[in-house]
């Protein structure tokens, strides 16, 4: 969530589109207001802000005329103070001479901005952005330099965040980070700073990893990044990305979203090729054997995937596995952590705040800390002592799908290799997902009207298949705005039935091994003028006893394997569906509403 770019230009130029350019690449995070700022050497600041889209805001504001040498953009997600102009970032200090712009949550926000006020400084909003601008000030008006008065700033911040700050009359920007991602890179005559690799990647190759507690500081011909501590100068070589930015083009596809769904088969076997070249694998399963207790943490779409993961470890591996919600994690079993547990921490992003939350604990507590993340040199990944990247390349839409998957083929390789079984078996994993997407596409529309018609719903799953309910479920939820609830199967009938009544739809996610147990289900909602729609392998009773069903092909995997990967399957017609309504209502499945990518605030 919230975005921040900021450049250095070595002369005066129209910076206008190359902001409106990385508004746009930042703008997969999620945001409510969009402003922007050109610093000069001599005069006043250009702020321009408002509430909106990066488009609508930078046609209204005239961003296009943004000239200068040295720039700052900010998309924000709303926090602290709800999503207006005078909330947007990025903000002023009292007098005008210093703008910035932050990504994060400071958590003492409230705290400060009463000191700023007592202070005497102009305190013009409710946004904690504002607060890290007067935090530098506070020095700033003591007499200290920039560098000194951020280094005094960082510690009167509490919280997570990343931080761009400039000065009139200097040739130069700041950043610091704490807890939330930011890249720099330099150009031929340009250096920037951001976020995330999307926005900057297209500008340049060479790349600097921003580490917590570094500041930088950039000029248009070089960066230099400072120890927050004691100031000292850290010495560090750019590195060099190969990586393009095709892979965040739509490439023919109406959205992002159903780009992603059509990309799971080859990210599939990216990863695959991963986890059969690295050490990590063989490093986290002893780790994995070894341990007292074994947590798999997530939140959202990553839980779903430890829920899976953890009947995956149980039926591979005869060992038992915890799956909990990373905000619980803390709560349910803070107390009671030892050196001797091991926990694999899951995020897509690798800087989710509550799973960080969780690390923090971990590391109090000296426990082991795996971890499964998208993004490499995340958060996440630093703190690992091993991890796996998930290999999916940038996931543009907010609603996660090819990391979904990736995440459930990790948990599985994963078992598979901690239970002695070869992991060569799932070699055909593409072609079996390629065969189900090209399977299913016909398929959809027939029960698209009969689902898109109700805006209450259920998916029901048992066994392995439960979890993929539950992750179908967020899905129509986060794109459709429909209330849809995924519940095991058997638990349906112990409340929830009530809300049956004529044409009321209930979807099954039916595995081969609980078709009887799912059929049973199926009469209690048809029984009582309920319409229940099978999704499963191709199979007499749930085609009789079900008003409608999405047949999955046969594959040609080993009966051994064949549970473990229908239920994998099993998420791609619901991520279609989901899509489907979603346009069928008129709504932008890449940017629902109140929803971030990535959820750097607790």
């Amino acid at each position: 969530m919230c975005g921040i770019f900021g450049i250095v230009t070595n002369e005066k130029k129209n910076l206008g589109p190359i902001l409106i350019s990385a508004g746009r690449r930042l703008s997969y995070r999620g945001y409510d207001t969009v402003g922007a700022a050109t610093i000069p050497e001599r005069g006043d600041i250009d702020l321009r802000k408002d509430v909106g889209k990066v488009d609508e805001v930078a046609s209204r504001l005239k961003f296009e005329e943004l000239t200068g040498n040295r720039a700052i953009l900010q998309l924000r997600w709303a926090t602290f103070g709800a999503p207006s102009q005078i909330n947007a970032q990025p903000h002023l200090d009292s007098y005008g001479d210093l703008v910035g712009a932050h990504n994060g949550n400071i958590v003492n926000n409230v705290e400060l901005r009463k000191q700023f006020l007592q202070e005497g400084m102009i305190v013009r909003s409710e946004n904690d952005g504002e607060s890290c601008v007067h935090a530098v000030e506070r020095y700033a008006n003591q007499g200290y330099d920039m560098v000194e008065a951020i280094r005094h700033a960082y510690n009167d911040l509490e919280g997570d965040y990343a931080f761009v700050i400039g000065k009139v009359g200097e040739d130069r920007l700041y950043a610091i980070k704490k807890g939330s991602g930011l890249v720099a890179g330099i150009g031929d005559d340009s250096t920037y700073i951001s976020s995330d690799l999307p926005s900057i990647l297209p500008l340049t190759k060479k790349i600097f990893r921003i580490q917590d507690g570094e500041i930088v500081i950039f000029w248009a011909d070089r960066i230099e990044l400072r120890n927050v501590e004691d100031g000292r100068l850290i010495q560090r070589e750019p590195e060099i990305v190969e990586e393009s930015m095709e892979s965040v083009q739509k490439g023919g596809y109406a959205h992002f979203m159903l780009k992603e769904i059509h990309e799971q088969p080859k990210v599939a076997g990216d990863l695959l090729h991963l986890l059969d070249n690295t050490k990590e694998v063989d490093a986290m399963v002893e780790r994995m054997a070894n341990a007292r207790n074994l947590y798999l943490v997530g939140c959202g779409t990553s839980y779903h995937a430890c829920l899976l993961g953890s009947v995956y470890l149980n039926r591979l591996t005869g060992k038992a596995s915890i799956p909990i919600l990373a905000p619980q994690f803390i709560a349910q079993y803070g107390t009671t952590l030892t050196s001797d547990d091991v926990g694999i921490f899951v995020s897509q992003s690798g800087e989710t705040k509550d799973v960080l939350n969780a690390i923090n604990l971990a590391q109090e507590k000296k426990m082991g800390i795996l971890g499964i993340a998208n993004v490499v040199g995340s958060t996440l990944t630093q703190v690992s002592e091993h991890h796996i990247p998930l290999a999916c390349g940038y996931e543009i839409s907010v609603p996660a799908t090819k990391t979904f998957s990736n995440q459930v083929i990790a948990f599985l390789y994963l078992a598979m290799r901690m239970g002695g079984h070869d992991t060569k078996a799932l070699a055909k994993l593409p072609e079996w997902l390629t065969k189900t997407l090209e399977s299913i596409q016909n398929q959809i529309p027939k029960i698209e009207n009969r689902v898109s018609a109700w805006n209450d719903l259920y998916i029901l799953g048992y066994g392995l298949t439960y979890p993929i309910a539950l992750e179908g479920a967020l899905k129509l939820k986060e794109i459709t705005y429909a209330h849809c609830e995924g519940m095991l199967s058997t638990e349906f009938k112990h409340g929830p039935l009530s809300a049956v009544r004529d044409g009321y739809p209930v979807i099954f996610v039916a595995g081969p091994e609980d078709t009887s147990l799912i059929v049973s289900g199926i009469n209690e909602i048809t029984c009582r003028g309920g319409h229940a729609i099978a999704i499963g392998k191709a199979d007499a009773r749930l085609q009789n006893n079900a008003n409608d069903a999405i047949e999955l092909p046969q594959i040609d995997a080993p009966d051994n394997l064949e549970p473990y990967i229908d239920a994998l399957m099993s998420i791609l017609p619901l991520q279609l569906l989901s899509y489907r309504i979603s346009v069928s209502r008129g709504y932008d499945p890449d940017f629902p509403r109140n929803l971030s990518k990535t959820l750097t605030v607790d």
